[in-house]
């Protein structure tokens, strides 16, 4: 969101700013066209005005002429003759002010020239009419058609000066058209484009209002997050810096002041404070990184040590990548203090070494268990069972009996080696995984159970099973130990029936599996119609040497199904067990696929 607040509200507003100001423009050009416009139709006004006047003026000063003309005639006094003399000067005047009016105008100069033409005439006309009145000669029959032609001239002036004026008043009327129309449509447009800036310029200061808010709120959760981010390095031991590669300047976080054994901004960063602090072992390994680090501008992960002024040697690591932002690359680096990660391996090391020294004891024990135990008690069994052979008869009963409970006891001692060797193996045994055929693999348990199955008339019946990937001699003592529990534990004389079962399930439906680290399993269920058991002990009975019933009821070490767990979890499977009593029980195993 803050990415968005930098890039796109000022790219609105610069935009916004941009076409206020062409508005403005805008309008400033149109009102200055208006204006000059305005001021070029009042030009053109006073232009039509003024040719109106002259145009009279001209038809004035002929009928002056006229006039004067016609009072020489009938009293041939000389005076009469002024005006039409001075009405020459004053035509010719008015027509050079007309030419210069109507010079841009090609059919007013046109009609001006026919003007000219016609008046040329008109007071050559005068001329001819006031030469019979010089001469006394007005009687003569030249004369009338001399007078009427003057005053046809006239009418013909009398009409040109009204087609111009004519034409003027038109020309005036579109003029005014044209410029009511600008009148009219110029101040509507300026308003509508003066009222779009001033409504942009509102939205734009709204949308700045808006993102003043949002960055004092951005603001706010980047403080939040500075501070943050501060307490972070101190929990996780970890500072950040940044090298400017162009500028070759250095900053450093709090934090990796901190870890220097000083207070935050204490000194200016820079690379030779820095090494300083390096221990002296590591300083020359660490002058070659950097240098590496500057010329191919990137630090892969190095370890060094630096030494407090406290004394405190810590333990360091850094790493840093290079990061452009807006065209200027920088090294952004992290330096974690790994003391203590150092600390947890040394120990994590001599915890492994003391391991290795005890599965060493467990071995020696293994070997000590397998042979030196099982030597002395195989002289006790040999030695009771030639005892009870040759000496029997000489016994009295209390020995008999004696020498009983020490056979059995020697055929207690002599299993529980065995079940202890088999679960030291199945801890120690290497976990060989292989495809196996699971039916095979089934088929070889009952072998090994074939004489207490057949003493019970054992009933076993099983799925047809899949290929699976699996340490095939410890499934097989899976099968062993769970078929042999069933046979083991039978109601009385009831002759025991065992059903094996396979299903393929997807992990998310099995409430039983807790994060379970695959998603499909096989599951073999395990279902026998013997003593059962109550649930409360589903979890018990898979504790080493924990037994549910007396030494003399069932016979076991309480170790058997503490080695099917172990192996189920070799296997990185499930296994569970669900009892009812005097009904049978099952017991679940769920095999990763």
């Amino acid at each position: 969101m803050i990415t968005r607040i930098k890039k796109k509200s000022p790219l609105f507003i610069k935009i916004s700013f941009y076409i206020a100001l062409l508005i403005i423009v805008v309008a400033g050009a149109i009102a200055f066209k208006t204006t000059k416009n305005l001021s070029k139709s009042s030009e053109l006004v006073v232009e039509t005005y003024m040719v109106n006047v002259q145009l009279e003026q001209i038809f004035s000063y002929l009928k002056d002429a006229e006039t004067g003309q016609r009072g020489f005639i009938i009293t041939n006094d000389s005076m009469y003759l002024e005006p039409y003399v001075k009405s020459r000067e004053s035509i010719n005047n008015s027509f050079a002010e007309l030419k210069e009016l109507t010079k841009e105008n090609d059919f007013q100069q046109n009609n001006l020239k026919d003007l000219s033409s016609l008046i040329d005439k008109r007071l050559n006309n005068f001329e001819r009419s006031s030469s019979f009145s010089v001469n006394d000669n007005l009687e003569s029959p030249k004369f009338d058609p001399v007078f009427f032609e003057g005053k046809e001239l006239m009418d013909a002036i009398r009409n040109k000066i009204s087609e111009m004026i004519e034409h003027e008043r038109v020309e005036l009327l579109r003029r005014q058209e044209d410029y009511q129309t600008d009148v009219l449509l110029t101040p509507i447009f300026l308003f509508f484009l003066i009222l779009f800036s001033i409504a942009l310029v509102l939205l734009a200061y709204y949308k700045i209002t808006k993102d003043i808010e949002s960055l004092k709120s951005y603001n706010e959760e980047l403080e939040t997050f500075k501070e943050s981010a501060n307490q972070s390095e101190i929990i996780s031991k970890h500072g950040n810096w940044i090298w400017d590669i162009e500028e070759e300047t250095y900053i450093y976080s709090d934090n990796l002041y901190r870890l220097l054994g000083e207070q935050p901004q204490s000194f200016i960063p820079n690379l030779d404070t820095f090494m300083t602090y390096v221990h002296p072992d590591d300083r020359e390994k660490l002058e070659k990184d950097v240098a590496a680090m500057m010329e191919n501008e990137h630090l892969p992960f190095v370890h060094f040590r630096v030494i407090q002024k406290s004394g405190n040697i810590k333990r360091l690591k850094s790493y840093a990548q290079v990061l452009e932002l807006d065209g200027v690359r920088k090294l952004i680096g992290t330096t974690s203090d790994v003391t203590d990660e150092f600390e947890s391996f040394r120990l994590l090391e001599e915890r492994n070494a003391e391991l290795e020294r005890n599965n060493k004891e467990l071995s020696a024990f293994n070997h000590v268990a397998s042979h030196d135990l099982q030597e002395p008690l195989r002289k006790i069994q040999t030695f009771l069972s030639r005892l009870v052979d040759k000496e029997s008869d000489n016994l009295s009963k209390n020995g008999q009996v004696y020498i009983s409970r020490i056979q059995n006891a020697a055929s207690r001692m002599r299993l529980l080696i065995d079940d202890l060797l088999q679960f030291s193996r199945t801890n120690k045994s290497e976990k060989v995984f292989e495809t196996a055929n699971i039916n095979l693999i089934l088929e070889g348990a009952k072998q090994d159970l074939a004489e207490a199955i057949s003493d019970s008339n054992a009933l076993i019946t099983s799925d047809t099973f899949p290929v699976m990937y699996v340490i095939p001699f410890q499934i097989q003592q899976l099968f062993s130990n769970l078929i042999s529990n069933s046979i083991k534990y039978q109601k009385g004389d009831s002759i025991p029936e065992i059903s094996i079962k396979y299903n393929r399930i997807n992990a998310i439906e099995e409430d039983k599996l807790v994060k379970p680290k695959k998603e499909h399993y096989h599951k073999l269920t395990f279902t026998d119609n013997g003593i059962g058991f109550k649930n409360e002990y589903a979890e018990k009975i898979f504790v080493l040497f924990n037994r549910l019933h007396g030494k003399s009821d069932f016979s076991g070490t309480g170790i058997g199904l503490s080695i099917c767990k172990k192996i189920v979890e070799n296997h990185k499977g499930y296994i569970f067990a669900n009892g009812t009593p005097d009904k049978g029980a099952t017991f679940e195993v769920y095999l990763p696929i």
